[in-house]
């Protein structure tokens, strides 16, 4: 047989999956799910804008502008000139102000007259970044500081909506991540024990999880979120509601982990690590735990889109994160009232975030878990 044929036949290919270890399989099988990779591509994209949401948000959180409440989004334009005759590559329109006789409320409609000039890392509003840095540059805004700028338009109070939805993204997606994580440890602890020592210990462990099962989760997150007190810090409501979550989901991740460990605690490898005097919680996290981790995280990828979702139905139900924070969750509270979406239906785009976040998690944790199935080829 030539070098060529060699080179074209199969038989490379199926030597080299043979030698390759767990995770590069999973890996290569990872990369054949097209949408779940463009899905992981978009939550690496996701968390960046959490990381770096003073950057990328044009003004702060609680910035507002009184003379601009409900005013409408701007569109971007390209290539235009202002009533100067000046060039602009980049620029949104001013607006201009009516009163409806009737109604008596203010109506803003784009004036094409008025040009206001964009520009990429502009100088703005000053900003501390992650605690340590002084910046006053942001990522887009218009060249004149104080200029409207509200490309999701503004709410009740003239605020930027599109900066608060960026700013939302930290809290919103730490929410899912910080739970999971202590879901994870809960679940790998509690259904550790439960599948290694069997007998009583299982019992109550399992009788434990059913109960939290059964009670019916809403009514549950709500009990639990009123107990928090309305004039607690901000921060401790944050905690108090990633606890809650995380106390909460951590049970279908225990039974996940109880049904690995009965059927790996009598292969010849743990019957080794007993006889070799190791610990129960040194058998756990260094021998079994790692034998089924490609599973976990999918578990825990397919858990943070459940995470996200109930932070956002407790903020928006005035029982979770409340102001000054800013959610996802505390953003679509203004979608409440009818005649405010009626008039300004852009209050909802904070909702578009929540929809693609969650379908993004749940496409990547679908690949991961396909990935992760042995018997997958």
């Amino acid at each position: 047989m030539t070098d060529q044929a060699i080179a074209l036949s199969p038989e490379p290919i199926r030597n080299t999956a043979a030698v390759a270890g767990q995770w590069k399989l999973i890996w290569w099988r990872f990369c054949r799910h097209r949408l779940a990779l463009a899905a992981g591509v978009v939550i690496f994209l996701i968390y960046m804008v959490a990381l770096f949401a003073e950057v990328l948000a044009p003004v702060s959180s609680q910035a507002y502008d009184s003379r601009y409440t409900y005013a409408p989004p701007q569109q971007l334009r390209f290539a235009g000139y202002d009533a100067a005759g000046q060039f602009h590559p980049l620029y949104v329109n001013g607006y201009s102000m009516k009163i409806d006789p009737i109604a008596l409320s203010r109506n803003y409609v784009a004036d094409p007259a008025v040009v206001i000039p964009v520009g990429f890392f502009v100088k703005g509003e000053p900003y501390r970044l992650w605690g340590l840095f002084d910046l006053d540059r942001h990522l887009i805004g218009p060249n004149e500081a104080g200029k409207p700028f509200y490309l999701f338009g503004a709410d009740r109070l003239g605020r930027d909506v599109f900066s608060r939805t960026v700013h939302g993204t930290r809290v919103s997606m730490s929410v899912g991540l910080i739970g999971v994580a202590i879901s994870l440890i809960l679940g790998i602890i509690l259904g550790g024990i439960s599948g290694l020592y069997g007998g009583w210990v299982d019992d109550v462990i399992q009788r434990c999880i059913e109960l939290i099962n059964s009670i019916p989760t809403i009514p549950l997150w709500m009990g639990l979120a009123a107990a928090v007190p309305i004039s607690a810090d901000p921060i401790l409501v944050y905690l108090w509601i990633t606890v809650i979550l995380s106390l909460i989901g951590w049970t279908d991740l225990a039974r996940v982990v109880r049904g690995r460990f009965l059927s790996l605690k009598t292969e010849d490898f743990v019957i080794a690590a007993h006889l070799d005097g190791c610990s129960r919680m040194r058998i756990i996290w260094r021998h079994m735990v790692p034998s089924f981790m490609s599973h976990i995280i999918a578990s825990v990828t397919l858990a943070i889109p459940t995470m996200i979702l109930a932070e956002t139905a407790l903020s928006f139900l005035g029982i979770g994160l409340r102001p000054p924070v800013v959610s996802w969750g505390v953003l679509l509270q203004e979608a409440q009232n009818i005649l405010a979406v009626s008039s300004a239906p852009w209050l909802f785009l904070p909702g578009l975030a929540v929809i693609v976040t969650v379908l993004a998690l749940n496409f990547l944790g679908d690949g991961l878990r396909d990935a992760a199935d042995p018997y997958e080829y």
